[in-house]
């Protein structure tokens, strides 16, 4: 591991949490298309498929938010634990019915109880920040290093649900993203050293009340993330049903590994970096990166072509993943953070649920290729929204301390991470 990597887990504690949430994280990525690989093999329906998960995404979208709140506000073990049960436990209905046949109502109200799912990298990223809050160098570092462990589980997490769900059982991928939810929460919040200290509502000043999407800068970086998540939801469901056309359904995971592997590695060498400039600019290029890179992907004849389109479309996302952690420091009281951090999964989960959807829609209609047509779209909408809300991510937050500690502190770490 490169010195900069190594240097950032001096800090006690720094390898169990990162371990843990790695383990608690993987769900992120296999539980959505496990959903759609397991109902598109019980029924065949690529539409009802995208329709639940985009239900499941659209819950948590409501709850994530609520659920980081509280997590700010009475500390991550008091709140996780009670949430991952809800959601394991609402997954486990899911899957009952799916394969007991029961009515498909209740596969909706299932996956709407699943929405709880609490979103375990935001609550790594905060501890991160507790231990280099001071330190901007090390927290551009380690932030990088949460997106290219991001990318590590969208390069295993699809393999491992679509093969299981595919060769083993359909209902398989699901259950075992399940378990690593469990398992990885339940390590993370045992970890009491390194729990970033709770802000109670009680001890909250003025210009802290209410909601962390006050922050017009955060309401830019939550709009631009619905857009990028109807790419990231529309890339999957496209990608396994053409796979299916092409008489390779299973080689949808690999596929979808390499476009994971593009953003992992880019994800490593931004890291390493310490570029000058603004952030803000540097993160509106990167949306727009996305955006072009999706052209491509209608052009995809076979798989190999769209594993390289793919790729390449990927080494934009990771840097603009940590580019966004970044700009949230600077628009976020400290006391919200953790909340902050979910919103922008939130966007990503909105996003998610109308890309699959309305993919599911177009495949069902016009056949596996058109889809990505849902997917150059959603990018144009992304580039549009960032180019529009540029001069709103320029303003820094008034009247309330950020997790750069006062405006001073919040230039430093926009000078050090740009």
């Amino acid at each position: 591991m490169p010195s900069p990597y190594r240097a950032i887990f001096a800090a006690p504690g720094t390898t169990a949490f990162s371990t843990a949430g790695f383990i608690g994280r993987l769900p992120l990525s296999m539980v959505g298309i496990g959903i759609v690989t397991m109902i598109s093999e019980l029924t065949g329906r690529y539409k009802l498929a995208g329709l639940v998960t985009a239900t499941l995404a659209l819950a948590a979208a409501v709850m994530g938010p609520q659920v980081s709140r509280l997590v700010d506000q009475y500390g991550q073990r008091r709140v996780l634990r009670p949430a991952t049960l809800i959601a394991v436990a609402s997954v486990s209905g899911l899957l009952l019915a799916a394969a007991n046949g029961l009515p498909e109502w209740t596969w909706f109200v299932f996956a709407v109880g699943a929405g709880v799912v609490p979103s375990v990298g935001s609550m790594i990223r905060a501890r991160w920040t507790a231990i280099y809050r001071d330190s901007p160098r090390e927290l551009h570092t380690a932030y990088s290093f949460e997106s290219v462990v991001d990318e590590i589980c969208f390069i295993f997490g699809p393999i491992l649900a679509i093969g299981l769900s595919t060769t083993w059982f359909p209902e398989a991928g699901p259950l075992v993203a399940a378990v690593c939810l469990l398992v990885g929460t339940w390590w993370l919040t045992a970890q009491r050293s390194t729990e970033p200290e709770p802000h109670p509502r009680a001890t909250h000043t003025e210009g802290d009340k209410g909601s962390a999407l006050r922050s017009p800068g955060l309401q830019v970086l939550v709009a631009t993330f619905v857009a990028t998540g109807a790419i990231f939801g529309s890339i999957d469901v496209v990608t396994l049903a053409f796979a299916e056309e092409e008489g390779h359904k299973s080689a949808a995971s690999v596929v979808l590994a390499v476009w994971a592997l593009g953003s992992c590695l880019a994800g490593v060498v931004f890291g390493l970096l310490h570029l000058k400039g603004k952030a803000e600019r540097r993160w509106v290029l990167g949306v727009s990166a996305m955006a072009v890179s999706m052209i491509p992907l209608l052009l995809a004849g076979n798989l190999p072509f769209l594993a390289v389109a793919l790729f390449v479309s990927g080494l934009a996302i990771a840097p603009t993943m940590v580019t966004t952690m970044a700009l949230i420091e600077t628009h976020v009281p400290r006391a919200k953070l953790t909340e902050g951090m979910t919103w922008t999964s939130t966007g990503l989960a909105v996003g998610v649920a109308l890309g699959s959807s309305v993919a599911g829609w177009v495949i069902d209609s016009s056949g596996a290729r058109t889809g990505y047509v849902v997917s150059i779209s959603a990018g144009a909408a992304a580039a549009a929204v960032a180019f529009a809300g540029y001069r709103r991510l320029t303003r820094p937050a008034q009247g309330e301390e950020t997790s750069g500690d006062g405006d001073g502190d919040s230039r430093e770490v926009r000078e050090h991470v740009a």
